[in-house]
């Protein structure tokens, strides 16, 4: 901070360190599956499972920011104190109708060059197999990324021919998924969820 004329003027650097404490510099990925009488409480139960009912949970969308470290669930846990403010990318599905199939899965596209931004998304789905809910949420996230970075690819294709494609070029490094699954038991609500925590 610099004085002028009596008053306090932030300086670029200052504003620098301070925009920059909102980027995220970790994140781990974890699911979990709830059920209950209650809805509310299904949900709760997903949280416990997933380990993170602890927090105050802020939704936020789909950017992974460069250089961001990917930590293992356990590695991740031990930085959640009870109650802190705790930002995430989540999906949720939740039904009270016997033997139904719910999933949530949140897909993942990082870029080859680790000073870029890449992408998260979240599935949210009825019926499909963990393997097609993982699979749309890849192909979701990739799909974004590779549009911001300028990768020409066919839509229309199937998730196993674009990923064949994305490949092909040295923009796209890495997609992966965090996919929770479940049939919904009678007599109460079954919910799925999957979350990326974002970590400071």
């Amino acid at each position: 901070m610099t004085a002028k004329n009596g008053a306090l003027e932030a300086t670029q650097p200052a504003f620098a360190l301070h925009h920059n404490m909102f980027v995220p510099k970790k994140m781990f990925f974890t699911k979990g599956v709830g059920h209950h009488r209650y809805e509310l409480r299904s949900f709760e139960m997903a949280l416990r499972d997933a380990g993170i009912e602890k927090s105050n949970l802020v939704y936020v969308s789909s950017i992974y920011p460069a250089n961001c470290k990917i930590l293992s669930r356990a590695e991740g846990m031990k930085e959640i104190v009870p109650g802190m403010i705790t930002f995430a990318v989540m999906a949720r599905s939740s039904s009270n109708e016997p033997r139904r199939f719910v999933a949530s899965s949140i897909g993942v596209a990082l870029p080859s060059n680790t000073d870029d931004y890449g992408y998260l998304s979240e599935v949210h789905t009825f019926g499909k197999t963990e393997k097609e809910v993982g699979d749309e949420a890849e192909d979701l996230a990739a799909a974004m990324l590779a549009t911001t970075l300028g990768i020409d690819f066919d839509e229309d294709k199937s998730w196993d021919e674009k990923e064949e494609s994305f490949k092909l070029h040295d923009k796209v490094y890495k997609t992966m998924n965090c996919t929770q699954s479940a049939v919904v038991e009678k007599g109460g609500y079954t919910t799925t969820i999957a979350a990326a925590v974002l970590l400071f």
